[in-house]
């Protein structure tokens, strides 16, 4: 199956670092014009306060081939996205797929505290940015993606519909609601899309080997696998570009809309599609977080990647 996404329209809202970055670089590498939204630019930073910037990732798009725009927005003020809608529809006039990958709570995660512990002020910040965000993009720029058939909403989540059926335990509440928001923004907006033509699905990386993860354990890209021996299930973990590489495959897919409404991981999408990650292997880290490491069993990748 072809992979080229050429003439195509994308928006990455959240494309500043992780794996929204590596889906908006991979979007460039197949062809397609890739703007990419977010609030850390030039010397601007969001709360997350790392040096990634939404500029950075243009630059990783021009490098791979591609053309990316890099547009500041935050995307709980609905004039800044009212303003990057009329935008795009006026150099482009469409929208072919949105990938929404905001996110930015790392630092309000609160691990392990209950909800009366945990403070308010982050809770309830988590969930602006995880699902106001996400709504008012969907509002300003779904008229865009039904312009014509055939448009892809991806809502970028944390864990499969499986695994969030029960509670995250070791997580926080405000975390967990944030993040299984996922699963019923894409069950909602299949059926409002469905009538157009257009598909919406919910997508999950296994165990990030994002910028921040890789700080977290001291190592690099080059060298994650000496991280195994602070944490031997890290093992199983994939590299942002395998997400990428995923969800272009799903991008480019003619038949996409049987799996309107589902959440996808990369592991489910590397089997359907034959993709790998950058050191030629297939890491399926949910099924081996349920397998392995939930059942209590000594970290072995064995089968799993």
């Amino acid at each position: 199956m072809s992979e080229d996404l050429s003439g195509k329209v994308a928006l990455v809202a959240g494309g500043t670092r992780g794996a929204s970055r590596a889906i908006a670089v991979e979007l460039g590498r197949s062809g397609a014009t890739v703007y990419v939204t977010g609030r850390s630019s030039g010397n601007q930073r969001s709360e997350v306060d790392r040096a990634e910037t939404i500029e950075g990732t243009v630059e990783l798009i021009t490098e791979a081939g591609g053309t990316g725009i890099a547009v500041r927005v935050d995307h709980l003020d609905p004039d800044q996205v009212r303003e990057l809608a009329t935008r795009i529809d006026g150099e482009h006039g469409r929208l072919d797929l949105l990938v929404d990958g905001l996110w930015g709570g790392d630092n309000h995660l609160g691990w392990g505290q209950p909800v009366w512990e945990h403070s308010l002020e982050a809770s309830l910040r988590m969930i602006r940015l995880g699902i106001d965000a996400h709504i008012i993009t969907s509002h300003h720029l779904l008229p865009l993606v039904i312009r014509e058939p055939g448009g892809l909403v991806v809502e970028m989540t944390d864990g499969t519909a499986e695994y969030n059926a029960k509670f995250r335990v070791g997580t926080s509440l405000a975390f967990y609601v944030a993040k299984t928001a996922g699963h019923h923004l894409a069950i909602a907006q299949a059926h409002e899309l469905k009538d157009h033509g257009c598909t919406a699905v919910a997508l999950t990386p296994g165990w990030l080997r994002s910028e921040t993860m890789l700080d977290v354990y001291g190592v690099t890209e080059e060298n994650w696998r000496d991280a195994t021996s602070q944490e031997p299930h890290f093992c199983v973990s994939e590299s942002p570009t395998f997400v990428g590489r995923t969800l272009v495959a799903l991008a480019a897919d003619p038949d996409r809309e049987r799996f309107s409404g589902q959440t996808l991981s990369t592991g489910q999408l590397a089997k359907i599609y034959e993709v790998d990650d950058v050191d030629g292997s297939r890491p399926d880290a949910w099924r081996y977080l349920t397998e392995v490491v939930d059942a209590g069993k000594p970290a072995d990748a064995t089968g799993y990647r």
